[in-house]
């Protein structure tokens, strides 16, 4: 990791694997790589990982002869190598055997956002769960093919799909996501929706559309969502969300005016919050309860930045 990484501090932001990409086309490698005696496995049911709760802390980590009795793999992904050449592989079980899975004795169900929230394990492979989880997806979302619709097969370890019909190959797609703070001098705007947890105010976010910079869709997601007009954008830092497959794309704007109208569609509420006041809501102090999104989302690390004075420099 370089010395000074913002995204590397992000949830799901850290990844070392060496991905091997130029050698996932070679069949015998891959083969040679999933029955090395060092391979790793992280197993999924459905979307959710399959935890070794047997020793003292729960693992994410299984060799082949662990899982292999829960029975096939709908999907096989050679994710890499880390830096010791472990070899780490994403496997898909049929969402059918959650139950049985879970009755094992020592096996153990936790979906990816409370392993996330809670920080159960270290921030790399945090990183390699969230990526294994996002190409599963992919395939789970993209078994047919786009161009003639007929069913596609896995190809390049897990990396591509290939259409025996009409010879289309289908690669994995990540949806980029703007999410970002207006700033006025002292002051940043944060808005709610009515999904998010009592009291909790974010950054705003949303969508790149076709044929539209970083920057254009900073300005117009937050002239749409609070009516504020924004000048400079500055880009921040960058965060993986494999729910299922976006980047977080963070960046901070000044804003042009102060007067928010807000759009009831996509917020319930949105306000211009003062220094010292995101500043409580960070330490779970604010007087009316409020507070901001955890670690592991790239919105804390916004606001964060805001409150530390360490964001870009705008104007």
């Amino acid at each position: 990791m370089p010395p000074f990484d913002r995204s590397a501090a992000v949830g799901f932001g850290l990844n070392p694997l060496d991905r091997m990409s130029e050698a996932r086309a070679d069949g015998e490698f891959v083969r040679a790589r999933r029955h090395d005696a060092a391979a790793r496995f992280m197993v999924f049911v459905g979307d959710v990982p399959l935890l070794d709760a047997s020793g003292a802390a729960s693992s994410p980590l299984f060799t082949a002869e662990a899982w292999i009795g829960l029975g096939p793999a709908r999907q096989e992904i050679f994710l890499g190598q880390d830096e010791q050449g472990r070899p780490l592989f994403a496997v898909a079980l049929d969402g059918g055997l959650a139950e049985a899975a879970a009755s094992r004795s020592g096996l153990e169900l936790l979906d990816l956002r409370s392993i996330a929230m809670r920080g159960l394990f270290p921030p790399d492979v945090l990183g390699e769960l969230g990526g294994a989880k996002a190409i599963l997806s992919w395939h789970d979302r993209h078994r047919y093919c786009a161009n003639c619709g007929e069913p596609s097969r896995v190809a390049c370890a897990g990396w591509r799909r290939d259409c025996p019909a009409c010879g289309a190959q289908h690669f994995p797609r990540v949806d980029p996501v703007v999410i970002m703070l207006a700033v006025d001098g002292d002051r940043c705007l944060l808005g709610r929706q009515p999904r998010f947890a009592a009291g909790m105010y974010s950054a705003l976010a949303g969508f790149l559309e076709p044929g539209e910079t970083i920057e254009d869709a900073v300005r117009r997601e937050i002239r749409e969502e609070a009516g504020i007009a924004c000048a400079e954008v500055a880009y921040f830092a960058s965060q993986p969300w494999p729910f299922p497959s976006s980047l977080m794309i963070g960046c901070f704007a000044r804003a042009q005016g102060t007067g928010i109208v807000i759009d009831r569609n996509e917020l319930e509420d949105a306000r211009w919050f003062t220094r010292e006041e995101v500043r409580q809501m960070l330490d779970g102090t604010h007087p009316e309860g409020l507070s901001a999104p955890r670690p592991y989302a790239i919105a804390h690390h916004l606001v964060r930045a805001f409150v530390e004075g360490t964001g870009p420099a705008l104007g």
